[in-house]
C-alpha cells in the first residue's frame, strides 16, 4: 500500500502549478466521499484546483485518497491543511496557496516518513514554488508546531527481531535494559475501508513507563506502525490481532524505537511469570 500511495503521488502531482489562474473556475460543494478534506473547515472548492484537476468524480476525489496513509502517521498537524489547499482550494474571490513556510514546516515533518517507505518529497511540492508570507497565503500556525515538539515521535527503523519463546531470564534483561516495555494488541484489517489498516486496540499496558506518555503512548504506536509500514506487515497478518510485549528506547532527538518484539501467546507462561517478576526485580 505504501509503494502504490508513493508513487501515485509523485505521478499525480507532476502538474502542480502549472495552473493557469487566469482561467475560469467554478465552486462546488466538498462531496461527503472526499474524506481526506472533508472537515478541513469549510465545505466549498474551487474546480480546477491546484493540480489542474477539473472532474471531481474522475480526478479530485479518487486522487484525494492517495494522501490518506500519509495524514493517517499524523506526520504534521497541518498536512490535512497543506494538501487540501492544494486539491481542495478554498473558495473565495481571489486564489489562496498554501505559503512556503507552511510547505516547508510540512515538508520537515512529512518527508521523513516518505522516506521511510523509500520514496522523496514530491519534486512537484519543492517549496520553493509557493509564495511568501508577503502574499496572501495560508500560513502555519505557531502554536501546533510548538504543542507537538514536546511529545515523543516514532523512529523510521528496520524491523527490530521477533523472539518466539523467550526464557524468563531473557525477558527480565530485556525489560532492565531498555527504556520502556509496553503490552498491545496489534491488529490488522484485512480490507482497509478509510480507516487506517494498522491499528493498536485496547489499553496499551504499561511494563516499564521510561520516559513514555501515558495518554499519548497508544497514538504513538499506531504512527510507529503506520510509518514503518513494512515490518508492520510482518508482525500481523491480514485479519488478524497479536498481542506482543515491545521493548524499546527514546533516543536523545525525541524519536522512540523498538529494539526487541516478544508475541505473547495465550498459553505463554513465559511471558506471564516474567512481567510478574518485574514488580519485585531489581536489576
Amino acid at each position: 500500500m505504501a509503494a502504490f500511495f508513493a508513487a501515485t503521488v509523485i505521478v499525480t502531482l507532476s502538474p502542480l502549478l502549472a495552473f493557469d489562474m487566469g482561467q475560469s473556475t467554478r465552486c462546488v460543494t466538498i462531496p461527503n466521499q472526499m474524506k481526506v478534506c472533508k472537515d478541513v473547515g469549510y465545505s466549498e472548492m474551487r474546480l480546477p484546483n491546484f493540480l489542474g484537476h477539473s472532474n471531481l468524480e474522475g480526478e479530485v476525489v479518487p486522487h484525494s485518497e492517495d494522501w490518506r496513509p500519509l495524514l493517517q502517521t499524523g506526520c504534521h498537524l497541518q498536512a490535512q491543511a497543506f494538501l487540501c489547499s492544494i486539491i481542495a482550494p478554498i473558495c473565495l474571490d481571489t486564489f489562496i496557496q498554501p505559503c512556503r513556510s507552511l510547505c516547508v514546516a510540512v515538508r520537515d515533518s512529512c518527508a521523513p516518513v516518505l522516506a521511510c517507505q523509500g520514496h522523496p518529497w514530491p519534486e512537484a511540492l519543492d517549496c520553493d514554488r509557493f509564495p511568501s508570507e508577503e502574499d496572501m497565503c495560508l500560513t502555519p500556525h505557531a502554536k501546533f508546531g510548538s504543542f507537538a515538539k514536546g511529545l515523543p515521535k516514532p523512529a523510521c527503523q528496520n524491523c527490530p527481531p521477533v523472539e518466539e519463546g523467550p526464557a524468563v531470564k531473557t525477558v527480565l534483561s530485556a525489560f532492565c535494559h531498555h527504556d520502556f516495555a509496553v503490552t498491545a494488541k496489534l491488529h490488522r484489517l484485512r480490507h482497509p475501508t478509510g480507516e487506517p489498516e494498522f491499528q493498536v486496540e485496547g489499553r496499551v499496558e504499561f511494563i516499564r513507563q521510561g520516559p513514555l506518555l501515558p495518554y499519548d503512548t497508544q497514538h504513538l504506536l499506531q504512527q510507529w506502525l503506520l510509518i514503518n509500514l513494512r515490518c508492520a506487515s510482518a508482525l500481523v497478518r491480514p485479519g488478524r490481532s497479536q498481542l506482543y510485549v515491545l521493548i524499546g528506547s527514546v533516543h536523545p532527538d525525541g524519536t522512540v524505537a523498538l529494539t526487541r518484539l516478544f508475541p505473547w501467546h495465550k498459553k505463554d507462561a513465559g511471558m506471564a511469570v516474567a512481567t510478574r517478576k518485574w514488580k519485585h526485580h531489581r536489576c
